[in-house]
């Protein structure tokens, strides 16, 4: 659902950019008061590249003809807490659109707020952990995650359907598009909910004291070892972002389809110097543009999987080293 430039006037991106900004700076607020435990910077870096490599992978919608990945908010905010979850997605977002031109760089805020603020503020807050209030056991996380992550997607495909209305674009008529965008992402939830449901299972059935403290807001103790969690997640991303990604389905994602389905047309173009500078930028800084090597139009599996490997690479420093530079001006301020 990542949205581009063409979808959104320069004024309501700007808007949006300044929500998700604050939102953020809410984040790295919490974050460096009492919100991060030291345990789980590491899984802020490998669990945003696990996130990363995920989204990659487009799974087939049966008999509609469009597909969808997961989001990855509910997982995120289930496993580190909101706020780190908010950074490490803004992460995510960010490494592609400027290294891969994945969502345009003017619909950042956008893409910020619809797929993390949505996820990590709002259905995980009001709705994954009433769920879960009474214990983590495996009917509670399966209810918990297909709910929270449906309504979360719910809420992030409105909010394209609005901001696309508030920017002025025609060829998406409020009531066509919103009729469309939301019972494809109601599927796209149903099956992310599982896959998010399914990780977490694997999660609470090693370490289940990592899913106890993210929902008791508790530290865990330091000799507590995530080492095997943390292997095995290295792991899945290389087999994620490196082989699986290789098989993604083919069709237009739910957003995609559904701008065709009303307009007839999967992308749309605008024109102005706003457009022509945020395109700029991600030209200059798009190594592996629709993740995979620069000038091949075609794309080769060799190219997918090197953009996975590299982007789930990069994603564990920028992620994991905010976790850090923010631990690190924590502890410098309390000496």
């Amino acid at each position: 659902m990542h949205m581009a430039d063409a979808l959104l006037s320069p004024i309501v991106g700007g808007v949006m950019t300044a929500v998700s900004a604050a939102a953020i700076g809410y984040a790295v607020k919490k974050v460096s008061g009492d919100r991060l435990d030291e345990k789980k910077i590491p899984m802020m870096g490998v669990m945003g590249a696990f996130v990363f490599a995920g989204q990659m992978i487009n799974f087939t919608i049966p008999g509609t003809g469009s597909s969808g990945h997961i989001g990855g908010g509910i997982l995120l905010a289930s496993l580190l807490g909101p706020f780190p979850a908010l950074l490490t997605l803004a992460s995510v977002l960010l490494i592609q659109c400027l290294f891969f031109a994945d969502g345009g760089l003017l619909a950042y805020g956008c893409n910020v707020f619809n797929m993390g603020v949505t996820a990590c503020f709002l259905a995980y807050r009001f709705v994954f952990k009433p769920i879960t209030a009474g214990g983590m056991d495996k009917k509670r996380i399966l209810a918990a995650s297909v709910a929270s992550v449906v309504i979360g997607l719910q809420a992030g495909a409105f909010c394209v359907v609005l901001e696309t209305l508030f920017s002025g674009v025609t060829e998406l008529p409020f009531g066509a598009f919103l009729l469309l965008m939301q019972p494809i992402h109601l599927a796209i939830g149903l099956i992310e909910g599982i896959i998010t449901a399914a990780v977490l299972c694997y999660v609470q059935s090693l370490r289940p004291e990592l899913l106890e403290s993210t929902a008791e807001n508790t530290k865990m103790p330091v000799t507590l070892p995530l080492k095997n969690i943390l292997i095995s997640f290295i792991v899945l991303t290389v087999l994620v972002g490196g082989v699986l990604s290789i098989f993604a389905s083919a069709y237009p994602d739910g957003l995609e389809w559904s701008m065709e389905g009303v307009s007839g047309a999967a992308e749309l173009e605008r024109e102005g110097p706003v457009y022509d500078a945020a395109g700029a930028v991600v030209e200059a800084t798009a190594f592996m543009p629709d993740y995979g090597f620069a000038g091949n139009a075609e794309g080769s599996a060799l190219g997918t999987a090197a953009a996975g490997i590299i982007g789930s690479s990069i994603t564990v420093a920028l992620a994991g080293g905010i976790g850090l530079l923010i631990h690190g001006l924590r502890r410098k301020a309390q000496v």
